[in-house]
C-alpha cells in the first residue's frame, strides 16, 4: 500500500492554501496562499503583531486554522487522523527561538532526542554516531558532554539546529534564529543555515524580522500586513525593498512610514 504522507519530489514540499487565522472572534490574517520548493529557504515576514507567530503555530501542528488547508506534499495535515499527522511531524525539524534545550540532558542528549522518539529501534551507538556528526557540522563536537547552562546564546542555537537536522528531515522551520544573537554570531548562525541547506537539501521555513538574515538567507517569501489583515507582498526580500506598497517598502529599508 502506498504511504499517503511519503512526499512526491515534484510536490511542494509545503502548501499553504486560503489559511484564515483567528483569535475566537478577533482576525488575525486571512487568505494566506503559498508554496514551498524542495531546496528553497522561504520566509514570513511582517511587522509586531502580524500573525508571524500563529501562523508557524497553524503550521507545525500546534493550532488548528480557522479555515484553509495546510498540505506537506498532498497530503493535508488538519484534515488527516493522529496517525498521519505524527507521521507528517516526524519528517520535520524545528529550530526554536529560545533553543529549547533540555536542561537535566547534555548537549549530545539532546541532539539525539528526535532519533530517540523516532527511530527507536536504531541502536544506540548509531543514535549518538549521527548526533556527533551533526555536531561536527555545527562546530560543537568538542561541547558534546557539556551542559546547556555551560553554552552561550549563539551555541544553544547552534545545539537546537543540529537537534533540529539530525533525522534528516525533508522540512525545517526556524523561528526567529537569529533573535537575541549580537551581530558576529548572527552572521555566523546564516552562514551556517546555508551550509545546511547545501548538505541536506532541506525546504527551510524561516520566520524572522531580522532584515540582515532576511536578505542573506531567503529565496522567497511572503509579507503579512497587521492592519489590512492580509498578506500585502510575495517574492524574495531582496527585491521587496521597491515594492509598491508602503508599508512593505518601509519594513524593508527599515525607514518610518510617511505620516
Amino acid at each position: 500500500m502506498t504511504d499517503p504522507t511519503s512526499p512526491n519530489a515534484t510536490d511542494p514540499v509545503l502548501k499553504v492554501e486560503g489559511l484564515v487565522m483567528r483569535f475566537g472572534e478577533r482576525l488575525i490574517q486571512e487568505d494566506v496562499t503559498f508554496s514551498l520548493a524542495p531546496g528553497t529557504i522561504f520566509a514570513v515576514m511582517g511587522g509586531s503583531g502580524c500573525g508571524k507567530s500563529t501562523l508557524l503555530k497553524h503550521l507545525v501542528g500546534l493550532l488548528p486554522p480557522a479555515a484553509g488547508r495546510v498540505l506537506y506534499g498532498t497530503t493535508s495535515y488538519w484534515d488527516s487522523p493522529e496517525p498521519v499527522q505524527q507521521q507528517l511531524r516526524s519528517r520535520v525539524g524545528m529550530l526554536f527561538q529560545g533553543a529549547a534545550l533540555w536542561t537535566s540532558m547534555s548537549v549530545l542528549d539532546n541532539v539525539c532526542l528526535p532519533l530517540a522518539l523516532q527511530q527507536p529501534d536504531l541502536p544506540v551507538a548509531q543514535q549518538r554516531e549521527r548526533a556527533l556528526e551533526v555536531l561536527n557540522w555545527v562546530g560543537l563536537v568538542d561541547a558534546a558532554q557539556r551542559w546547556p547552562s555551560q553554552l552561550s546564546g549563539g551555541m544553544k542555537k547552534r545545539v537546537g539546529l543540529a537537534r533540529a537536522i539530525v533525522a534528516e528531515p525533508a522540512l525545517l522551520f526556524l523561528d526567529e534564529p537569529s533573535a537575541g544573537l549580537d551581530p558576529i554570531a548572527s552572521k555566523r548562525l546564516d552562514e551556517l543555515i546555508l551550509d545546511i541547506r547545501q548538505r541536506t537539501g532541506a525546504a527551510m521555513l524561516l520566520v524572522s524580522h531580522e532584515l540582515p538574515s532576511l536578505m542573506d538567507l531567503a529565496d522567497d517569501g511572503i509579507f503579512l500586513d497587521a492592519d489590512s489583515k492580509h498578506p500585502i507582498a510575495h517574492g524574495a526580500p531582496k527585491t521587496l525593498c521597491d515594492h509598491p506598497h508602503p508599508t512593505v517598502r518601509a519594513f524593508m529599508r527599515r525607514e518610518s512610514l510617511p505620516a
